[in-house]
C-alpha cells in the first residue's frame, strides 16, 4: 500500500488527524446518501482540484464499497461537465494504475 499522503502530518501534529479522522468518520457513514455516492462525489471534487492520490484513494474506498468500473467511469464524465478537461487527464493519472 501506499505511504499516507498525510504522514508528515500525523507525525507533526497527531491531535489534528485524529480529529480527521472523526471527521471522515462523520460524513462517509452511510445514511440518506451511502458511503459508496459519498466517495464517488468526494473523486469527483479530487479529480476536479487536481488531486490525483485522491482519485486513486477514493476510488480505491468506493471499490470496496461495491464502486463499478462503469461507476468511477460516470462520475469522471460529471467532474469533467463541471470542470473541465483537467479533470480527466488528473482521474486517468489517478486511476491508471487500477484499470490498466
Amino acid at each position: 500500500m501506499a505511504e499516507n499522503p498525510l504522514q508528515t502530518i500525523l507525525e507533526l501534529d497527531p491531535k489534528l488527524m485524529g480529529h480527521l479522522k472523526q471527521t471522515d468518520e462523520f460524513v462517509y457513514t452511510d445514511g440518506a446518501i451511502t458511503k459508496k455516492i459519498k466517495l464517488l462525489m468526494a473523486m469527483a471534487f479530487d479529480a476536479a482540484n487536481g488531486a490525483v492520490q485522491g482519485v486513486r484513494s477514493l476510488a480505491q474506498q468506493a471499490m470496496r464499497e461495491g464502486a463499478t468500473k462503469e461507476e468511477i467511469a460516470e462520475t469522471i464524465r460529471v467532474a469533467y461537465q463541471l470542470s473541465g478537461i483537467g479533470s480527466v487527464y488528473t482521474a486517468s493519472q489517478g486511476l491508471k494504475d487500477l484499470f490498466l
